[in-house]
Protein backbone atom coordinates (compact mmCIF):
# COMPACT_ATOMS: atom_id res chain seq x y z
CA UNK A 1 0.00 0.00 0.00
CA UNK A 2 1.58 3.35 -0.97
CA UNK A 3 2.58 5.83 1.70
CA UNK A 4 0.42 8.93 2.07
CA UNK A 5 2.32 12.20 2.14
CA UNK A 6 1.06 15.23 4.01
CA UNK A 7 1.34 18.79 2.71
CA UNK A 8 4.92 19.15 3.93
CA UNK A 9 6.05 16.09 2.09
CA UNK A 10 6.34 14.09 5.32
CA UNK A 11 4.77 10.68 5.81
CA UNK A 12 2.24 9.67 8.43
CA UNK A 13 3.78 7.05 10.72
CA UNK A 14 2.21 3.70 11.24
CA UNK A 15 -0.09 4.22 14.23
CA UNK A 16 0.61 0.67 15.44
CA UNK A 17 4.17 1.73 16.26
CA UNK A 18 3.32 4.95 18.07
CA UNK A 19 3.59 3.40 21.53
CA UNK A 20 5.95 1.16 23.43
CA UNK A 21 4.69 -2.07 25.00
CA UNK A 22 2.96 -1.49 28.31
CA UNK A 23 4.40 -2.89 31.50
CA UNK A 24 3.06 -6.32 32.47
CA UNK A 25 2.66 -5.18 36.07
CA UNK A 26 2.61 -1.58 37.33
CA UNK A 27 1.12 -0.61 33.97
CA UNK A 28 -0.96 2.34 35.23
CA UNK A 29 1.17 5.11 36.68
CA UNK A 30 1.78 8.77 37.46
CA UNK A 31 4.93 10.61 38.40
CA UNK A 32 6.89 13.81 38.86
CA UNK A 33 10.37 15.27 39.42
CA UNK A 34 11.68 16.60 42.70
CA UNK A 35 14.61 17.26 45.00
CA UNK A 36 16.18 15.11 47.72
CA UNK A 37 18.09 16.77 50.58
CA UNK A 38 20.34 15.14 53.20
CA UNK A 39 19.43 16.04 56.80
CA UNK A 40 21.74 13.72 58.79
CA UNK A 41 25.37 12.64 58.64
CA UNK A 42 25.36 8.96 57.60
CA UNK A 43 29.03 8.60 56.60
CA UNK A 44 29.57 6.12 59.45
CA UNK A 45 27.45 3.67 57.41
CA UNK A 46 27.92 4.58 53.75
CA UNK A 47 30.36 6.24 51.37
CA UNK A 48 27.59 7.01 48.82
CA UNK A 49 28.39 10.48 47.47
CA UNK A 50 24.80 11.75 47.35
CA UNK A 51 24.59 11.11 51.13
CA UNK A 52 28.05 12.48 51.89
CA UNK A 53 27.22 15.77 53.64
CA UNK A 54 24.42 17.65 55.32
CA UNK A 55 22.33 19.76 53.00
CA UNK A 56 23.47 18.03 49.81
CA UNK A 57 20.73 17.97 47.18
CA UNK A 58 20.03 15.60 44.28
CA UNK A 59 17.38 15.55 41.57
CA UNK A 60 14.85 12.72 41.82
CA UNK A 61 12.14 11.23 39.62
CA UNK A 62 9.34 9.24 41.22
CA UNK A 63 6.82 6.95 39.53
CA UNK A 64 3.72 5.77 41.39
CA UNK A 65 1.54 2.97 40.07
CA UNK A 66 -1.05 0.37 40.83
CA UNK A 67 0.41 -3.14 40.63
CA UNK A 68 -2.17 -5.49 39.14
CA UNK A 69 -4.21 -2.90 37.27
CA UNK A 70 -3.98 -2.68 33.50
CA UNK A 71 -3.17 0.46 31.52
CA UNK A 72 -6.77 1.64 31.42
CA UNK A 73 -7.73 0.55 34.92
CA UNK A 74 -9.03 2.93 37.57
CA UNK A 75 -6.69 4.51 40.09
CA UNK A 76 -9.11 4.07 43.00
CA UNK A 77 -8.87 0.28 43.21
CA UNK A 78 -7.70 -1.87 46.12
CA UNK A 79 -4.17 -2.73 45.10
CA UNK A 80 -0.61 -2.18 46.34
CA UNK A 81 0.99 0.99 45.00
CA UNK A 82 4.35 0.99 43.31
CA UNK A 83 6.84 3.55 44.65
CA UNK A 84 9.82 3.71 42.26
CA UNK A 85 12.40 6.40 43.05
CA UNK A 86 15.28 7.34 40.75
CA UNK A 87 17.99 9.52 42.33
CA UNK A 88 20.32 11.22 39.83
CA UNK A 89 23.67 11.27 41.65
CA UNK A 90 27.18 12.32 40.69
CA UNK A 91 28.16 8.63 40.67
CA UNK A 92 25.29 7.39 38.50
CA UNK A 93 21.62 6.67 39.03
CA UNK A 94 20.40 4.96 42.17
CA UNK A 95 16.98 3.27 41.87
CA UNK A 96 14.87 2.22 44.83
CA UNK A 97 12.09 0.19 43.26
CA UNK A 98 9.57 -0.50 45.99
CA UNK A 99 5.93 -0.34 47.03
CA UNK A 100 3.79 1.39 49.62
CA UNK A 101 4.16 -1.68 51.83
CA UNK A 102 7.23 -2.87 53.79
CA UNK A 103 6.62 -6.52 52.80
CA UNK A 104 5.49 -8.52 49.78
CA UNK A 105 3.33 -11.59 49.10
CA UNK A 106 6.29 -13.92 48.42
CA UNK A 107 9.86 -14.67 49.36
CA UNK A 108 10.48 -17.27 46.62
CA UNK A 109 11.03 -15.63 43.20
CA UNK A 110 10.08 -18.82 41.36
CA UNK A 111 6.51 -18.31 42.58
CA UNK A 112 6.27 -14.76 41.25
CA UNK A 113 5.11 -15.55 37.66
CA UNK A 114 2.37 -17.79 39.06
CA UNK A 115 1.28 -15.08 41.47
CA UNK A 116 1.02 -12.58 38.59
CA UNK A 117 -1.11 -15.10 36.64
CA UNK A 118 -3.64 -14.99 39.49
CA UNK A 119 -3.81 -11.19 39.29
CA UNK A 120 -4.47 -11.13 35.56
CA UNK A 121 -7.28 -12.49 33.40
CA UNK A 122 -8.53 -16.08 33.34
CA UNK A 123 -7.47 -17.83 30.10
CA UNK A 124 -11.04 -18.98 29.30
CA UNK A 125 -13.27 -16.17 30.55
CA UNK A 126 -10.77 -13.31 30.04
CA UNK A 127 -12.02 -11.89 33.32
CA UNK A 128 -10.34 -11.33 36.67
CA UNK A 129 -10.73 -14.34 38.97
CA UNK A 130 -11.25 -13.95 42.72
CA UNK A 131 -11.03 -17.72 42.97
CA UNK A 132 -7.57 -17.87 41.44
CA UNK A 133 -6.35 -15.06 43.68
CA UNK A 134 -7.57 -16.58 46.94
CA UNK A 135 -6.66 -20.11 45.93
CA UNK A 136 -3.05 -19.00 45.48
CA UNK A 137 -2.94 -16.94 48.67
CA UNK A 138 -4.60 -19.63 50.77
CA UNK A 139 -1.98 -22.13 49.57
CA UNK A 140 0.84 -19.64 50.26
CA UNK A 141 0.69 -18.74 53.98
CA UNK A 142 3.71 -16.46 53.66
CA UNK A 143 1.41 -14.04 51.80
CA UNK A 144 -0.73 -13.34 54.89
CA UNK A 145 1.25 -10.33 56.07
CA UNK A 146 0.88 -8.48 52.75
CA UNK A 147 -2.73 -9.65 52.32
CA UNK A 148 -3.54 -8.18 55.74
CA UNK A 149 -2.16 -4.80 54.66
CA UNK A 150 -3.96 -4.98 51.31
CA UNK A 151 -7.33 -5.71 52.91
CA UNK A 152 -6.82 -3.05 55.58
CA UNK A 153 -7.59 0.66 55.25
CA UNK A 154 -4.16 1.25 53.69
CA UNK A 155 -5.03 -1.01 50.77
CA UNK A 156 -7.10 1.76 49.17
CA UNK A 157 -5.38 5.17 49.52
CA UNK A 158 -7.14 8.32 48.33
CA UNK A 159 -4.02 9.46 46.49
CA UNK A 160 -0.32 8.71 46.20
CA UNK A 161 0.46 11.88 48.13
CA UNK A 162 -0.93 10.07 51.17
CA UNK A 163 1.10 6.85 51.09
CA UNK A 164 4.44 5.75 52.47
CA UNK A 165 7.10 4.21 50.27
CA UNK A 166 9.41 1.34 51.17
CA UNK A 167 12.46 -0.27 49.61
CA UNK A 168 10.98 -3.43 51.22
CA UNK A 169 14.06 -5.56 50.57
CA UNK A 170 17.12 -5.65 52.77
CA UNK A 171 20.08 -3.86 51.18
CA UNK A 172 23.62 -3.22 52.37
CA UNK A 173 25.49 -0.01 53.10
CA UNK A 174 29.27 0.08 52.79
CA UNK A 175 31.37 2.83 54.35
CA UNK A 176 34.78 4.29 53.47
CA UNK A 177 36.49 1.61 55.57
CA UNK A 178 34.80 -1.09 53.48
CA UNK A 179 32.59 -2.16 56.37
CA UNK A 180 29.09 -3.47 55.64
CA UNK A 181 25.84 -3.14 57.52
CA UNK A 182 22.31 -4.14 56.48
CA UNK A 183 19.68 -1.50 55.78
CA UNK A 184 15.99 -1.03 55.03
CA UNK A 185 14.70 2.15 53.38
CA UNK A 186 11.46 3.91 54.36
CA UNK A 187 9.80 7.00 52.92
CA UNK A 188 7.19 8.45 55.27
CA UNK A 189 4.55 10.76 53.83
CA UNK A 190 4.30 14.20 55.43
CA UNK A 191 0.77 14.60 54.08
CA UNK A 192 -0.66 11.98 56.45
CA UNK A 193 -2.53 8.82 55.48
CA UNK A 194 -5.95 9.03 53.85
CA UNK A 195 -8.00 6.14 52.55
CA UNK A 196 -11.25 5.34 50.75
CA UNK A 197 -13.76 2.77 51.88
CA UNK A 198 -14.87 0.38 49.14
CA UNK A 199 -18.13 2.32 48.75
CA UNK A 200 -16.35 5.69 48.51
CA UNK A 201 -13.91 4.31 45.93
CA UNK A 202 -16.75 2.91 43.81
CA UNK A 203 -18.27 6.38 43.70
CA UNK A 204 -14.93 7.89 42.66
CA UNK A 205 -14.41 5.30 39.90
CA UNK A 206 -17.88 6.12 38.60
CA UNK A 207 -16.71 9.68 38.01
CA UNK A 208 -13.08 9.30 36.95
CA UNK A 209 -10.50 6.60 36.36
CA UNK A 210 -7.61 9.06 36.83
CA UNK A 211 -8.18 10.21 40.40
CA UNK A 212 -4.57 9.62 41.52
CA UNK A 213 -3.00 11.16 38.45
CA UNK A 214 -5.21 14.25 38.63
CA UNK A 215 -4.59 14.70 42.36
CA UNK A 216 -0.81 14.57 42.00
CA UNK A 217 -0.64 16.76 38.89
CA UNK A 218 -2.97 19.43 40.25
CA UNK A 219 -1.25 19.60 43.64
CA UNK A 220 2.13 20.24 42.03
CA UNK A 221 0.71 22.72 39.52
CA UNK A 222 -0.65 24.89 42.33
CA UNK A 223 2.57 24.67 44.38
CA UNK A 224 1.31 22.24 47.01
CA UNK A 225 4.42 20.08 46.75
CA UNK A 226 4.12 16.64 48.40
CA UNK A 227 6.96 15.70 50.75
CA UNK A 228 8.38 12.55 52.31
CA UNK A 229 10.96 11.83 55.01
CA UNK A 230 13.64 9.31 54.08
CA UNK A 231 14.44 6.92 56.94
CA UNK A 232 16.70 3.91 57.36
CA UNK A 233 16.85 0.95 59.71
CA UNK A 234 20.40 -0.22 60.35
CA UNK A 235 21.32 -3.79 61.33
CA UNK A 236 24.96 -4.69 62.09
CA UNK A 237 26.23 -7.38 59.76
CA UNK A 238 26.71 -9.80 62.66
CA UNK A 239 23.08 -9.57 63.82
CA UNK A 240 21.69 -11.77 61.05
CA UNK A 241 21.29 -14.94 63.14
CA UNK A 242 20.10 -13.26 66.34
CA UNK A 243 16.36 -13.27 65.60
CA UNK A 244 13.46 -15.66 65.13
CA UNK A 245 12.91 -14.15 61.66
CA UNK A 246 15.19 -14.14 58.65
CA UNK A 247 16.30 -10.51 58.00
CA UNK A 248 16.32 -11.22 54.25
CA UNK A 249 12.75 -12.60 54.14
CA UNK A 250 10.63 -10.18 52.11
CA UNK A 251 7.48 -11.22 53.96
CA UNK A 252 8.89 -9.96 57.29
CA UNK A 253 9.62 -6.55 58.80
CA UNK A 254 12.38 -5.65 61.24
CA UNK A 255 10.71 -4.65 64.53
CA UNK A 256 11.29 -0.95 65.15
CA UNK A 257 12.00 -1.68 68.80
CA UNK A 258 15.08 -3.63 67.69
CA UNK A 259 16.11 -1.36 64.81
CA UNK A 260 14.52 2.11 65.07
CA UNK A 261 13.91 4.26 62.00
CA UNK A 262 16.50 7.02 61.59
CA UNK A 263 15.66 10.20 59.66
CA UNK A 264 18.35 10.90 57.07
CA UNK A 265 16.74 13.13 54.45
CA UNK A 266 13.66 14.64 52.88
CA UNK A 267 12.41 15.00 49.36
CA UNK A 268 9.61 16.85 47.66
CA UNK A 269 8.02 16.53 44.24
CA UNK A 270 7.93 19.96 42.64
CA UNK A 271 7.87 19.61 38.84
CA UNK A 272 5.35 17.93 36.59
CA UNK A 273 6.20 16.06 33.40
CA UNK A 274 6.35 17.79 30.03
CA UNK A 275 5.55 14.66 28.01
CA UNK A 276 3.92 11.67 29.70
CA UNK A 277 5.13 9.12 27.16
CA UNK A 278 8.73 10.29 26.84
CA UNK A 279 9.20 10.58 30.56
CA UNK A 280 6.88 8.24 32.47
CA UNK A 281 6.32 5.48 29.91
CA UNK A 282 9.97 5.33 28.88
CA UNK A 283 11.20 5.50 32.48
CA UNK A 284 12.96 2.30 33.50
CA UNK A 285 13.76 1.48 37.13
CA UNK A 286 15.83 -1.47 38.30
CA UNK A 287 17.29 -2.53 41.66
CA UNK A 288 20.44 -3.38 39.71
CA UNK A 289 21.12 0.38 39.55
CA UNK A 290 23.19 1.09 42.65
CA UNK A 291 26.02 3.47 43.47
CA UNK A 292 29.25 2.93 45.45
CA UNK A 293 28.36 2.63 49.12
CA UNK A 294 25.01 0.91 48.53
CA UNK A 295 24.55 -2.70 47.47
CA UNK A 296 22.33 -5.76 47.71
CA UNK A 297 21.77 -8.66 50.09
CA UNK A 298 21.13 -12.44 49.96
CA UNK A 299 17.35 -11.80 49.69
CA UNK A 300 16.30 -14.27 46.98
CA UNK A 301 13.54 -12.02 45.64
CA UNK A 302 15.99 -9.14 45.35
CA UNK A 303 18.55 -11.32 43.59
CA UNK A 304 15.93 -12.29 41.00
CA UNK A 305 14.81 -8.67 40.49
CA UNK A 306 18.40 -7.55 39.88
CA UNK A 307 18.29 -9.60 36.68
CA UNK A 308 14.64 -9.57 35.70
CA UNK A 309 13.96 -5.83 35.80
CA UNK A 310 16.75 -4.85 33.44
CA UNK A 311 15.83 -7.77 31.19
CA UNK A 312 12.20 -6.59 31.09
CA UNK A 313 13.34 -3.10 30.06
CA UNK A 314 15.49 -4.48 27.25
CA UNK A 315 12.44 -6.36 25.98
CA UNK A 316 9.95 -3.51 26.38
CA UNK A 317 12.07 -0.51 25.39
CA UNK A 318 15.18 -1.80 23.61
CA UNK A 319 18.82 -2.62 24.12
CA UNK A 320 20.06 0.82 25.15
CA UNK A 321 17.04 1.97 27.13
CA UNK A 322 19.36 3.33 29.83
CA UNK A 323 20.56 6.05 27.45
CA UNK A 324 17.09 7.54 26.93
CA UNK A 325 17.00 11.03 28.50
CA UNK A 326 14.78 10.04 31.44
CA UNK A 327 17.06 7.10 32.29
CA UNK A 328 20.45 8.58 31.42
CA UNK A 329 22.87 9.28 34.25
CA UNK A 330 23.73 12.91 34.91
CA UNK A 331 27.43 12.02 35.12
CA UNK A 332 29.85 10.54 32.53
CA UNK A 333 29.46 6.79 31.98
CA UNK A 334 32.34 4.82 30.49
CA UNK A 335 31.67 1.47 28.85
CA UNK A 336 32.22 -0.51 25.67
CA UNK A 337 28.60 -1.15 24.64
CA UNK A 338 29.26 -0.71 20.94
CA UNK A 339 26.33 -1.72 18.75
CA UNK A 340 22.79 -3.11 18.82
CA UNK A 341 19.33 -1.63 18.27
CA UNK A 342 18.82 1.96 19.41
CA UNK A 343 22.57 2.73 19.42
CA UNK A 344 21.88 6.48 19.18
CA UNK A 345 24.46 7.88 21.63
CA UNK A 346 28.02 8.89 20.87
CA UNK A 347 31.00 6.73 21.75
CA UNK A 348 32.67 8.05 24.89
CA UNK A 349 35.77 5.94 25.17
CA UNK A 350 38.09 8.82 24.30
CA UNK A 351 39.85 6.91 21.54
CA UNK A 352 38.41 5.22 18.46
CA UNK A 353 40.83 2.33 18.97
CA UNK A 354 39.51 1.74 22.50
CA UNK A 355 36.47 -0.44 21.86
CA UNK A 356 37.39 -3.35 24.13
CA UNK A 357 38.95 -3.87 27.55
CA UNK A 358 41.74 -4.28 28.46
CA UNK A 359 43.40 -2.14 25.80
CA UNK A 360 46.58 -0.14 25.23
CA UNK A 361 44.81 3.05 24.11
CA UNK A 362 43.88 4.77 27.39
CA UNK A 363 40.29 3.54 27.35
CA UNK A 364 38.17 3.01 30.45
CA UNK A 365 39.48 0.19 32.65
CA UNK A 366 38.16 -1.87 35.52
CA UNK A 367 38.52 -0.11 38.87
CA UNK A 368 38.99 -2.67 41.61
CA UNK A 369 38.70 -0.02 44.33
CA UNK A 370 34.92 -0.34 43.96
CA UNK A 371 34.92 -4.04 44.83
CA UNK A 372 32.67 -4.88 47.78
CA UNK A 373 33.85 -6.62 50.95
CA UNK A 374 33.17 -10.37 50.97
CA UNK A 375 30.01 -11.60 52.63
CA UNK A 376 30.56 -13.20 56.00
CA UNK A 377 29.34 -16.77 56.41
CA UNK A 378 26.01 -16.82 58.20
CA UNK A 379 22.75 -18.68 58.55
CA UNK A 380 21.38 -21.65 56.75
CA UNK A 381 20.03 -21.49 53.19
CA UNK A 382 17.09 -23.66 54.24
CA UNK A 383 15.76 -20.76 56.29
CA UNK A 384 14.56 -19.40 52.96
CA UNK A 385 12.35 -22.44 52.41
CA UNK A 386 8.88 -21.09 51.70
CA UNK A 387 7.01 -24.11 53.05
CA UNK A 388 8.36 -24.62 56.55
CA UNK A 389 10.81 -23.28 59.07
CA UNK A 390 9.17 -19.84 59.08
CA UNK A 391 6.57 -18.29 61.37
CA UNK A 392 4.24 -16.63 58.88
CA UNK A 393 1.58 -15.75 61.46
CA UNK A 394 3.27 -13.74 64.22
CA UNK A 395 3.70 -10.45 62.38
CA UNK A 396 0.26 -10.48 60.66
CA UNK A 397 -1.24 -11.12 64.09
CA UNK A 398 0.72 -8.23 65.59
CA UNK A 399 -0.50 -5.97 62.78
CA UNK A 400 -4.11 -7.06 63.29
CA UNK A 401 -3.93 -6.31 67.01
CA UNK A 402 -2.61 -2.79 66.29
CA UNK A 403 -5.79 -1.95 64.39
CA UNK A 404 -8.68 -0.19 66.08
CA UNK A 405 -11.96 -2.11 66.38
CA UNK A 406 -13.38 0.06 63.60
CA UNK A 407 -10.43 -0.73 61.32
CA UNK A 408 -10.76 -4.43 62.12
CA UNK A 409 -14.44 -4.33 61.20
CA UNK A 410 -13.60 -2.77 57.82
CA UNK A 411 -10.87 -5.39 57.33
CA UNK A 412 -13.46 -8.16 57.77
CA UNK A 413 -15.82 -6.54 55.29
CA UNK A 414 -13.03 -5.99 52.76
CA UNK A 415 -12.13 -9.68 52.93
CA UNK A 416 -15.78 -10.63 52.44
CA UNK A 417 -16.17 -8.31 49.45
CA UNK A 418 -13.01 -9.65 47.81
CA UNK A 419 -14.10 -13.27 48.38
CA UNK A 420 -17.41 -12.99 46.54
CA UNK A 421 -17.90 -16.04 44.31
CA UNK A 422 -14.94 -17.92 45.81
CA UNK A 423 -15.63 -21.58 46.72
CA UNK A 424 -16.28 -22.09 50.43
CA UNK A 425 -13.40 -24.56 50.75
CA UNK A 426 -10.91 -21.90 49.65
CA UNK A 427 -12.48 -19.27 51.92
CA UNK A 428 -12.21 -21.59 54.91
CA UNK A 429 -8.58 -22.36 54.08
CA UNK A 430 -7.75 -18.65 54.07
CA UNK A 431 -9.71 -18.07 57.27
CA UNK A 432 -7.67 -20.84 58.94
CA UNK A 433 -4.48 -18.87 58.24
CA UNK A 434 -6.03 -15.69 59.66
CA UNK A 435 -7.12 -17.60 62.77
CA UNK A 436 -3.54 -18.75 63.34
CA UNK A 437 -2.49 -15.11 63.32
CA UNK A 438 -5.26 -14.22 65.78
CA UNK A 439 -8.47 -16.17 66.51
CA UNK A 440 -10.48 -12.94 66.35
CA UNK A 441 -9.07 -12.25 62.88
CA UNK A 442 -10.42 -15.49 61.42
CA UNK A 443 -13.68 -15.30 63.36
CA UNK A 444 -14.38 -11.79 62.06
CA UNK A 445 -13.95 -12.82 58.44
CA UNK A 446 -16.06 -15.93 58.92
CA UNK A 447 -18.88 -13.86 60.41
CA UNK A 448 -18.68 -11.35 57.54
CA UNK A 449 -19.00 -14.26 55.09
CA UNK A 450 -21.75 -15.98 57.07
CA UNK A 451 -19.66 -19.09 57.71
CA UNK A 452 -19.90 -21.16 60.90
CA UNK A 453 -16.44 -22.02 62.21
CA UNK A 454 -17.91 -24.27 64.92
CA UNK A 455 -19.30 -26.53 62.19
CA UNK A 456 -15.80 -26.92 60.70
CA UNK A 457 -14.35 -27.71 64.12
CA UNK A 458 -17.00 -30.38 64.69
CA UNK A 459 -16.24 -32.01 61.37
Amino acid sequence: MPKRANRKGEYYPNADRNRADKRVVHAKGAGAYGTFKVTRDVTQWTKADFLSKLGKESEVFLRFSTVGGEKGSADAERDPRGFALKIYTEEGNYDIVGNNTPVFFLRDPLKFPDFIHTQKRHPKTNMRSNTAMWDFWSLSPESLHQVTILMSDRGLPTSVRHINGYGSHTYSLINADNERCWVKFHFKTEQGHKHWTNAEAAEIVGKTRESTQADLFEAIEKGDYPKWKMQIQIMPEGDVDKHWYNPFDLTKVWPHADYPCIDIGTFELNRNLENYFQELELAAFSPSNVVPGISWSPDKMLQARIFSYADAHRYRLGTHYEQLPINAARCPVHHYHKDGPMRFFEAKTGNVDAFYEPNSFDGAVEDESYAEPPLKVFGDADRFNHRDGNDDYRQPGDLFRLMSPESQARLFQNFAAAMQGVPEEICRRQIAHCSKADPAYGAGIAEALGLDLKQEAAE
